[in-house]
């Protein structure tokens, strides 16, 4: 690794350890992940990958007690993060965790309720990377998240319910397939 991106891992490092969560920080981690050489960069995204992991374990447990706003702007930074160093389940994961952060807490605050649309996109991702039994989880978040609004949409969107009902059946499947069990 060339003394360049050395210096600039080193500083990704210290804004994550001094809880610098914000674009500037991403804007470091992108330019750490400019290489010319593949092999490179694989190594940087794998040693990234380490940090970030052993970090976002770290933050997650100080902000427990933290507001959700603040909760979801850290989980956020770090789906961005992950997302930019290619750690899909990481990115995934966390995604999941602020959907269901956000879910528990609409409730008091109606900004945060998550909409249908967003689970479906959500399982979507996850059942096409692979991840079916989160990929399931999502699909019944998002059937349980969908309502009819009003009569005139009632028919599109009983079609969608039963899109997401067959997605989830078949995540279940595929799960259960690689698992040996049932969900």
């Amino acid at each position: 690794m060339s003394e360049e991106i050395s210096e600039r891992v080193s500083l990704f490092r210290s804004q994550l350890q001094n809880r610098r969560f914000d674009d500037r920080t991403l804007r470091i981690l992108e330019s750490v992940l400019v290489s010319k050489d593949v092999k490179s960069l694989l190594e940087i995204r794998s040693m990234l990958r380490v940090l970030m992991r052993s970090e976002s374990v770290s933050v997650l447990r100080e902000i427990a007690e933290k507001s959700v706003d603040q909760k979801l702007s850290v989980v956020e930074f770090f789906v961005n993060a992950f997302a930019l160093v290619r750690d899909v389940e990481s990115c995934l994961a966390l995604k999941y965790e602020a959907l269901v952060l956000r879910d528990l807490k609409h409730v008091n605050h109606q900004w945060l309720r998550v909409s249908y649309e967003e689970w479906l996109t959500f399982a979507e991702d996850s059942l096409d990377n692979g991840f079916h039994s989160i990929a399931a989880k999502g699909f019944e978040n998002a059937l349980l998240s969908s309502q009819p609004t009003n009569i005139d949409n009632f028919f599109a969107e009983a079609e969608v319910i039963e899109r997401i009902k067959k997605l989830r059946d078949m995540a279940r499947a595929l799960a259960a397939s690689h698992s040996g069990e049932l969900i």
